[in-house]
């Protein structure tokens, strides 16, 4: 039987749309903004690591990374994206999400200067140190994944709520477009003040030695944002409903909301005690499963599946690019150029791709529903992938790229204004307070074991199953179709998928989770046995 909420959570949950909203929003997601710059910008500067590191002289092309070297540099921020995922998921939801959000932030602000000041000249050095420290700044970035999306969720109304938490992961597009504008100024002032021929003109002048400063550069200036928030974080009070619900004082979460709402709110510390009494079953005990197992199986799977099909697009964007026109032919620019070159694809494809989706899903999440949105996502994407695999031979012949750019965009919109925003948003509704966090960062790193696969094992896998037209350094894979065609029977996995995850659009999140129900843990027993495990 449902009962009575406690007033400071009722009083979040209809409290109308106020400037703290907006301000919880830009504070939580500069930390995406952050966390997408950090993460994306590597891929501007691989071909210039590339060159500056692995060039053969005499060689007719420039230096590119090799496969191992390459695939560390790009992936180990993944692993350790996974590793804090889960590490700072369980920390939140057991020394606060306020504590540790300021933990994550200056993790991230570290490792983003270290990044640019790896330790000596050989590429041995370069890279492992690079590596280090990417690994580091990951787990740091791992960390705002739960903890953003629970600080917003927790203080969002039940109207807005889906918006607000997709505002957040929003602000993922503005990281990487802004990653792609700075390194188009970066490389454009470099290219001005250190003009040099193209490498097939003169090989060695075509890389200025002050090129080494550019990738460095970028690198580093992932650390401003975070900086510029950090002050705010520290300043923003401990969510109500984990002051309240988990820290058991609801006293304090009254007094600090009633700042924040500007509305005075008194509430009972008695029926909060007899709250936490009822709801303390552990993230490992039958109830739990019974509850909210399939819910949590749902959103990891969905995050899983998403993001194999997600991260693979960089299987296809070196074919687009080349296709229209974009990136000509590495031996006809300088080092530089082609940094710039690099850097003004993915903002097109940032500005014309990945934000608008981003933005569709925050204008309607809450009108349309997690449930559609996803299930609509899922669909187009499977469609889209098919479209692209089963024609995939007409659409290499010259004069059909415009299509395969098309299919290739629409692809990727509806990744955005889909499975690619909900997924992040839904396990921070359905969760109870105790366990919010923790859930989330499971459900996100399993997202970020499917980033690896589709980052890394696509890339092997769509090698030419001939092995004198594979990239260098691969061995022969199924192609490009074939892995197309995997990708989309994933996607249809995600669509099926989707049907374990309850909707939660409009539902308090306490009425969501089941913790204002009027139910003991003895219900959930059975004769005589005490199922509860020691809560996690």
């Amino acid at each position: 039987m449902p009962q009575e909420q406690l007033k400071v959570l009722n009083a979040l949950d209809v409290a109308k749309t106020q400037w703290y909203h907006f301000t919880a929003i830009v504070i939580a997601g500069m930390g995406f903004f952050t966390d997408a710059y950090d993460l994306f910008s590597i891929s501007l500067v691989t071909k210039l690591l590339g060159r500056i590191y692995y060039t053969h002289p005499g060689s007719l092309k420039p230096g590119t990374l090799p496969p191992n070297v390459s695939a560390a540099v790009n992936g180990v921020a993944f692993c350790g994206t996974l590793s804090g995922q889960l590490f700072f998921g369980w920390l939140g939801d057991k020394m606060g999400r306020k504590k540790v959000y300021g933990m994550t932030l200056m993790m991230m602000v570290v490792c983003s200067l270290a990044s640019g000041l790896s330790f000596g000249n050989e590429p041995k050095s370069v890279m492992a140190t690079l590596c280090f420290f990417r690994f580091w700044l990951g787990f740091g970035i791992g960390g705002d994944y739960p903890l953003s999306a629970t600080i917003m969720s927790e203080y969002s109304n039940k109207k807005t709520r889906g918006a607000f938490i997709a505002a957040v992961f929003a602000m993922q597009g503005f990281g990487n477009l802004t990653g792609g504008i700075f390194a188009l100024i970066v490389a454009s002032a470099f290219k001005a003040a250190f003009p040099a021929p193209s490498y097939e003109v003169n090989a060695a002048a075509s890389l200025v030695p002050q090129a080494d400063y550019v990738w460095r550069i970028i690198l580093m200036f992932g650390a401003i944002p975070a900086v510029m928030t950090y002050y705010w974080r520290m300043k923003m009070p401990e969510t109500a409903r984990y002051t309240a619900l988990v820290a058991n004082n609801a006293k304090q979460a009254a007094a600090d909301m009633s700042k924040v709402l500007q509305v005075e709110i008194q509430e009972d510390q008695e029926k909060a005690v007899v709250e936490k009494k009822k709801n303390q079953f552990g993230l490992f005990s039958k109830q739990f499963m019974k509850r909210h197992g399939l819910h949590l199986l749902g959103t990891a799977l969905c995050w899983f599946l998403l993001d194999i099909a997600f991260y693979s697009n960089n299987l296809f964007q070196k074919d687009i690019f080349t296709a229209v026109g974009w990136l000509p032919k590495a031996q006809t620019m300088s080092a530089v150029q082609e940094v710039y070159m690099v850097a003004r694809a993915q903002t097109l494809v940032s500005l014309c791709g990945t934000v608008p989706g981003y933005w569709f899903t925050v204008a309607f999440i809450d009108i349309l529903g997690r449930f559609f949105i996803q299930l609509m996502g899922f669909l187009f994407m499977t469609g889209f992938m098919f479209g692209l695999a089963i024609p995939y031979n007409h659409w290499t012949k010259p004069g059909n790229h415009i299509g395969f750019v098309v299919m290739y965009a629409f692809t990727f919109f509806f990744a955005n204004f889909g499975p690619n925003a909900t997924t992040f948003v839904v396990p921070a509704e359905i969760f109870p307070a105790r366990l919010r966090s923790t859930c989330h960062g499971i459900s996100a790193a399993a997202g970020k074991a499917g980033a690896i696969i589709g980052a890394f094992g696509f890339l092997y896998l769509a090698q030419s199953p001939d092995a004198t037209k594979t990239d260098a350094g691969y061995p022969p894979g199924i192609g490009v179709k074939n892995s197309l065609m995997i990708l989309g029977g994933i996607c249809a996995l995600g669509f099926f998928a989707t049907f374990l995850v309850p909707e939660a659009n409009g539902i308090s999140l306490e009425e969501m989770s089941g913790e204002n129900e009027d139910q003991s843990e003895d219900e959930y027993q059975t004769a005589g046995v005490d199922n509860r495990t020691v809560p996690v």
